[in-house]
């Protein structure tokens, strides 16, 4: 289970609006890098504390049963997002930056330091801490984990509706056996990232089928 560990020691520090930092859909073939930023009170105290962890280590149902509680207990939470495009021109690094600035951005009060996992955001000047597998030892960054995880789910679900046949909803993007399938079968939708190695390479054979 994560700790407040962290955040207690910039707590000491004299810090008190902290915000965990994580993202969503890096190693995704389809879709939006989306990033959380979640500004937590310094002391929560309720039953569902003990359910949080990496979002990945979690059920759908289970992080949407989190999703609503952070909200209703934190003290601001911000959303941003990089879509595929910007993956594509920039490599999914500054995308990534990119959509966790955004999410900070729209943190109301704004945050007066940050606890990320394993990124360092150099563009934004506040105390901040690039913590390795934050998302299961830091709980504000576990927190944030889960917000950007399911707000990027709703996103993918979304997407499926504009862009049948590729089972978006299913598998968010990721390069599962179905989804390889589907793009080989085909071809890329509009929002398949094709600068990531598995998309390119599927459609350079896609299209060299179709000639002549």
């Amino acid at each position: 289970m994560p700790s407040f560990a962290e955040e207690e020691m910039l707590e000491a520090q004299g810090y008190q609006l902290i915000a965990g930092i994580d993202e969503a859909g890096r190693g995704a073939l389809a879709g939006p890098v989306v990033a959380a930023a979640v500004i937590l009170p310094n002391h929560v105290d309720a039953p569902w504390l003990a359910g949080v962890k990496d979002s990945k280590q979690l059920s759908p149902a289970r992080r949407e049963f989190l999703f609503h509680h952070i909200h209703e207990v934190a003290v601001s939470i911000g959303i941003g997002l990089a879509p595929h495009y910007l993956i594509d021109a920039q490599g999914i690094i500054k995308a990534t930056r990119l959509a966790m600035k955004l999410a900070i951005d729209q943190l109301s009060p704004p945050p007066e330091s940050l606890l990320i996992d394993y990124m360092h955001l150099p563009e934004v000047k506040l105390p901040q801490k690039g913590i390795t597998d934050g998302d299961n030892l830091c709980f504000s960054i576990a927190c944030a984990s889960i917000i950007a995880k399911v707000a990027r789910d709703q996103l993918m679900v979304a997407f499926d509706k504009i862009y049948p046949g590729y089972g978006l909803a299913q598998h968010k993007g990721y390069g599962t056996r179905q989804h390889l399938a589907c793009l080989s079968r085909l071809g890329a939708c509009p929002i398949h990232r094709q600068s990531f190695r598995p998309v390119r390479e599927i459609m350079e054979g896609f299209l060299g089928n179709l000639s002549p």
